[in-house]
């Protein structure tokens, strides 16, 4: 049975296995039967992944400007028309790239906020590349706050089927972390992914809460911020009756996860928990974006420029976030989504240089 869902469906690096991704997911008949698939991209790009995937494609053009205000019904692909492949080196990142990717990206959610959609995918990013086409990108989180004028910053999730992964600060430096931490928003990733969790199908999800300093601070020897910031965050949760433990010792935390304490690990900074996330299920992980009217996934690895081009990509995190983020938004469906404006003036707002569409 098809799923009712739109997917706005943003393809990522060019110069990556991005292209390849995309084509593989369009050309599976599984993935194609569970929902209506609005892709943004550039059909030459496309055609590229597809040879080097090796695959067959029957995705109609959905032209821009006749889209007035109607969801799309079947697949179809919006072509920008703004990324020749001939202007870009496979394997390496670059400006014209990561315009391209971000051009994309922001059409899917414009899509998604004003009602064709009801989630974001996207095939993996180059943060270097879209810095080079804009100075100002730090993470996704920031662009999709600017793009959809968002109220409340979302939170990056990555999931795989033993555990979720949350974390309080993300793509900061390392040098920043602690002085970044505090009691609210320690409280605040808790409390939102319980939330996220429950939209998911957990009742009551057990959350591990990693320390930020060896042994938890050893008392106070190794830092404070861990009694002072961390626990009392975990205590304010427990008294709303979140199933909260910690600060946990960040080398023991998801060995606990694992043997089935916890449901998720909540870390405090970036690679606390994608380490042990990437080593659990490097071709499995999904990252998910939360917290905004519609779910925003992506396959949690990224372009791996080594072995762009080669046709030997594997698909599995990609089908897994396109799978979650099916399961969240058929939960979470907005039964009156009409779309406010033309996929045209969507393109338009967009922004998009040179763009066929």
């Amino acid at each position: 049975m098809r799923d009712e869902s739109v997917v706005a469906f943003a393809m990522g690096d060019p110069s990556g296995i991005s292209p390849e991704l995309a084509a593989r997911l369009l050309a599976d008949p599984r993935m194609a039967g569970r929902a209506v698939m609005l892709v943004f991209g550039d059909r030459r790009v496309l055609e590229m992944g597809a040879r080097h995937a090796g695959v067959t494609l029957d995705l109609p053009n959905c032209e821009a400007s006749a889209a007035n205000g109607a969801r799309p019904t079947r697949s179809c692909f919006v072509d920008l028309g703004h990324c020749d492949p001939d202007t870009i080196t496979i394997g390496r990142s670059s400006a014209a790239g990561g315009a391209s990717a971000l051009a994309n990206f922001r059409c899917a959610l414009l899509a998604a906020s004003e009602g064709f959609a009801d989630l974001v995918f996207f095939t993996p990013f180059n943060k270097h590349a879209m810095r080079l086409a804009e100075s100002d990108y730090v993470d996704e989180i920031g662009f999709v706050d600017r793009t959809i004028g968002a109220q409340r910053s979302g939170r990056e999730f990555n999931v795989l089927d033993e555990v979720w992964n949350a974390r309080v600060t993300s793509h900061i430096p390392l040098s920043k972390v602690a002085s970044s931490l505090t009691a609210e928003k320690v409280f605040e990733s808790l409390r939102l992914t319980v939330e996220v969790m429950q939209g998911a199908g957990f009742e009551r999800p057990r959350l591990g809460v990693a320390a930020l300093n060896p042994h938890a601070g050893d008392g106070g020897n190794f830092g404070s911020e861990d009694e002072a910031i961390i626990r009392p965050a975990v205590e304010r949760a427990q008294a709303m009756q979140i199933a909260a433990t910690g600060p946990v010792p960040s080398d023991t935390v998801f060995v606990r996860a694992l043997r089935g304490e916890f449901d998720a690990v909540v870390t405090m900074y970036h690679d606390q928990g994608q380490i042990a996330i990437k080593l659990i299920g490097f071709d499995r992980g999904v990252t998910l974006i939360a917290g905004y009217p519609f779910p925003i996934v992506t396959p949690a690895h990224g372009t791996a420029y080594d072995i762009a081009g080669k046709g030997v990509a594997n698909p599995g995190a990609a089908e897994k976030a396109l799978e979650l983020g099916l399961s969240l938004a058929a939960r979470d469906r907005r039964p009156d989504a009409t779309p406010t404006m033309s996929l045209h003036e969507i393109v338009q707002r967009a922004r998009i240089p040179g763009g066929a569409a």
